[in-house]
């Protein structure tokens, strides 16, 4: 019974994580957390469990969505690996930051950012980018409509914030999409769909730097991570096809309701447990 829940929550984490970059951990992490409440089920979760494995299943989902994304010509490989810089040190400081914390501590902080990236995804739907000068990386990018977009960033400004995004993710096992992909919109002007396919080639790079430490350190449940992979492989495939066929503001707006909620019960959890 265990098995297949994971095998089903790891599909749909892929798919939610590939279609809107976010990677999937948002969806895995406190998921395990809700399970491990359940008698006879999951009862020996542990919040640095939940991220550890986590980690090592968002590896599998963001190499799935990359290799997706590759045949859709969408992925900034560059702009990927500067980023990448900053990102695979900041994840190895989160993981390791995360031992520190305590059940109640973390449900209540990893409450908090749900409701930010919430609230990120809120601004990335109704903001604007404003026209800058472009300085620094300059990139171009043709869409399916033949429209040229540009965008730009300059390096060390990239890496920095990617340094902060990666240490969320690897603290938190959720991959960091949920911040850099508003981040690149909102910052760097990169079209939607580039950022979106390139957050999840850094979540794979990042996730890989990140789930050593937590490998390492034993919190990684292992046949619970091979029951999420096969789902989040395929979802990984699925997520990444949906976002070349369609819009994704029907399931942005769910997720934001979805993490919401998420968020609200776990701060609740953290404060009155």
């Amino acid at each position: 019974m265990e098995y297949l829940i994971l095998i089903i929550l790891g599909f749909i984490a892929g798919t939610i994580g590939s279609l809107v970059g976010l990677g999937g951990g948002i969806v895995i992490v406190p998921s395990l957390l809700f399970l491990a409440g359940l008698p006879m089920l999951f009862d020996h979760v542990t919040p640095q469990m939940a991220v550890g494995t986590s980690l090592v299943v968002i590896i599998f989902t963001g190499l799935s969505s990359t290799l997706a994304y590759m045949k859709y010509k969408t992925v900034d490989y560059k702009s990927g690996l500067i980023f990448f810089i900053g990102s695979g040190p900041g994840s190895i400081a989160g993981a390791h930051v995360s031992t520190y914390f305590s059940s109640d501590s973390f449900s209540l902080w990893f409450g908090i950012f749900m409701i930010l990236i919430s609230l990120s995804l809120m601004i990335k739907k109704r903001v604007k980018p404003a026209e800058k000068k472009h300085t620094g990386v300059i990139r171009t990018f043709t869409g399916d409509e033949g429209q040229e977009y540009t965008y730009s960033y300059h390096p060390l400004a990239g890496i920095a914030i990617a340094f902060f995004v990666g240490f969320l993710g690897g603290l938190f096992g959720i991959g960091g999409g949920s911040l850099m992909v508003p981040a690149m919109i909102l910052l760097f002007l990169f079209p939607t769909r580039v950022a979106v396919a390139t957050s999840m080639f850094i979540i794979f790079l990042s996730s890989v730097a990140g789930s050593a430490g937590h490998v390492i350190a034993g919190h990684v449940n292992w046949l619970y991570a091979l029951a999420l992979i096969p789902g989040a492989w395929f979802g990984g495939q699925l997520g990444a096809y949906i976002n070349k066929k369609m819009q994704t503001k029907t399931v942005v707006l769910i997720m934001r309701f979805v993490l919401i909620i998420i968020g609200i019960r776990l701060i609740y959890q953290g404060v009155f447990s």
